[in-house]
């Protein structure tokens, strides 16, 4: 635009020359008494539009050579940030590459000039973390601090995550909470490390409502939700144990059933049933969860609390044996239920189709210990031995 109105200006004279330098008999008189100064109109235009041009000319150098010194600061400013920029970029890339020692003197010489402090003193911390030099990540990471404290969040989050790394799990806990109060509760990414401490911290309630809070966000795929979910509730079930029979009896009785008919949920809670003496609940949790989904661990824990009601259990699990007749554990369990009821010749047959279907250790010592309350020694001796073969090649 400007170059068009200069062409413009140069235009416009030229044709005002033209129309002036046609023979005409104007003239410009100066007089300056005693002086008179008679010139023609023509040669009066062209010292006007001479003198008019050096002045232009020697006003244009003036303004350059006021403007000289600030433009070479700008100048030099410019080169000096694109050199701090491509010193941090360096410093990223470096990192990135795994190229840790390059990337820290890289983003610790971006620091110095002032650079993105923040980003640069977090990258600087990272890479000495990864050197194992943590004295000059917390040094970093406190300059952070004083040259940028409204990039609060990201040496929280930094800090944070070194700590998790180096398994400091409560100094962690602290700069989440920290960061929470700040605002920092909001961010996706802050709650999957509050997560990760909160497991490592077998803080299982705790757990529970983060993984809540991150289904909302669509933090985790379904499937990995509910495998969080039920690791959470089954150690939380564990730890319950310790608490005795009624406080985890009326914690069970809290969980929704869709949660108890989970294979392991439900086999933690029927062994601590029968480590309670509880018998006929664990049979109920068992039996509830394999009709939702078949479990051999199930069926194996089935025959560990045979009374009361022995001949009830034996009933149940051949109506099982219907749809599974070649489960070895489930013939095993029956085998042994029907040891408990002394029903030897049926336990024999059981105990003889799981070794068929497939042979353990412990089908081995059951039919060892078969063989012995029938009086065979060297059967229940040839039992014992293929049992301690089979322990020993696993």
């Amino acid at each position: 635009m400007k170059s068009m109105l200069w062409i413009l200006a140069i235009f416009a004279s030229a044709v005002a020359l033209t129309l002036a330098a046609r023979p005409n008999d104007g003239y410009v008189l100066l007089a300056y008494p005693p002086y008179r100064i008679e010139l023609s109109f023509n040669f009066f235009v062209v010292l006007l539009f001479s003198f008019l041009f050096i002045m232009y000319v020697i006003l244009r150098l003036t303004a350059s050579m006021i403007a000289l010194p600030e433009k070479s600061r700008e100048y030099h400013l410019k080169r000096t940030r694109e050199k701090n920029r491509a010193t941090m970029l360096e410093g990223l890339v470096s990192y990135f590459e795994g190229r840790y020692a390059k990337a820290e003197k890289a983003a610790a010489q971006a620091l110095e000039a002032g650079e993105s402090p923040a980003l640069n003193a977090v990258v600087a911390a990272r890479a000495a973390h990864e050197l194992r030099g943590f004295e000059r990540r917390d040094g970093y990471l406190e300059r952070a601090q004083a040259l940028d404290p409204s990039e609060k969040t990201l040496r929280l989050m930094t800090s944070a995550e070194l700590l998790i790394e180096e398994r400091r799990y409560n100094e962690a806990l602290t700069l989440l909470k920290e960061l929470r109060e700040s605002g920092g509760r909001q961010h996706t990414a802050s709650l999957k490390l509050e997560l990760k401490v909160r497991q490592h911290l077998k803080d299982w309630d705790a757990v529970l409502d983060l993984v809540a809070q991150l289904d909302t966000r669509n933090a985790f795929d379904a499937a990995y939700s509910e495998q969080l979910k039920r690791h959470a509730r089954i150690e939380k079930l564990k730890r319950m144990v310790g608490e005795g029979k009624e406080r985890f009896s009326a914690y069970w009785a809290k969980m929704p059933d869709p949660e108890k008919k989970d294979a392991k949920t439900a086999s933690v809670a029927a062994q601590t049933f029968i480590s309670f003496n509880e018998c006929n609940i664990a049979q109920k949790v068992i039996e509830e969860s394999l009709e939702q989904q078949w479990n051999s661990h199930l069926v194996a824990i089935y025959g560990d609390c045979p009374e009361p009601e022995t001949v009830k259990r034996i009933e149940r699990a051949e109506l099982w044996l219907k749809d599974h007749d070649d489960d070895a554990v489930l013939l095993l369990t029956l085998g042994r239920l029907c040891m408990h009821q002394k029903l030897w010749g049926k336990a024999k047959s059981y105990l003889d189709a799981s070794l068929s279907v497939h042979p353990s250790a412990a089908a081995h010592l059951a039919m060892a210990r078969l063989a012995e309350t029938m009086q065979k020694p060297e059967e229940a001796e040839n039992h014992y031995r293929l049992a301690q073969e089979l322990i020993l090649s696993v």
